[in-house]
C-alpha cells in the first residue's frame, strides 16, 4: 500500500516576513518569489499567513488608501495551520477542509520546512493515480 506523506508532496519554498513589516514588503516578496503567500512571524516565531487574497479582501473592506503601509500582521490570517512531515496527506487534506485554507505549512522540530498547497496536493495525487493505473494496465 502506498502512503503519501506531507514531506512527499510539500514545496520546500517558504517566504517569511516579520509581522511589523509593511504589507508592501510582503507583496514584493510574493512577486519576487512567485509564491502568493508569506508566513508572518512574531519575533521569528511563525504565527500567521498573509496571502494575496487577504490583501484584496482588506482593500475591499477597508479601502486601498494606505493599505501598503499597514503591518503585515494586521492583515494576515491566524492561526497558521500546520502539520508534521510524516503526516499522511489525508490528514493534511482534512486540515485544509476543517480550517478552510488552501495551504498547510509543514513544521519539523519547530521550524517550517515546507508547505502543502491544494494545487500541489492535487497534482501529486493525480500523478500517483496515473502511475498506478499504468502499472496495472496490461
Amino acid at each position: 500500500m502506498i502512503t503519501l506523506r506531507a514531506k512527499d508532496v510539500m514545496d520546500k519554498r517558504v517566504v517569511l516576513v516579520e509581522r511589523t513589516e509593511p504589507v508592501s514588503k510582503a507583496l514584493r516578496m510574493m512577486l519576487d518569489s512567485g509564491i502568493w503567500s508569506v508566513v508572518v512571524t512574531d519575533g521569528g516565531r511563525p504565527t500567521a499567513v498573509l496571502t494575496e487574497r487577504d490583501f484584496v479582501r482588506m482593500c475591499l473592506v477597508r479601502g486601498c488608501e494606505g493599505a501598503l503601509s499597514i503591518p503585515a500582521g494586521d492583515v494576515a490570517t491566524s492561526p497558521l495551520v500546520t502539520c508534521e512531515p510524516d503526516d499522511a496527506v489525508g490528514r493534511v487534506w482534512r486540515l485544509m477542509v476543517e480550517h478552510n485554507v488552501r495551504r498547510v505549512y509543514v513544521v519539523d522540530n519547530g521550524a517550517i520546512v515546507g508547505r502543502v498547497t491544494q494545487t500541489g496536493l492535487f497534482h501529486k495525487l493525480l500523478e500517483t493515480f496515473i502511475a498506478l493505473s499504468q502499472m496495472m494496465s496490461p
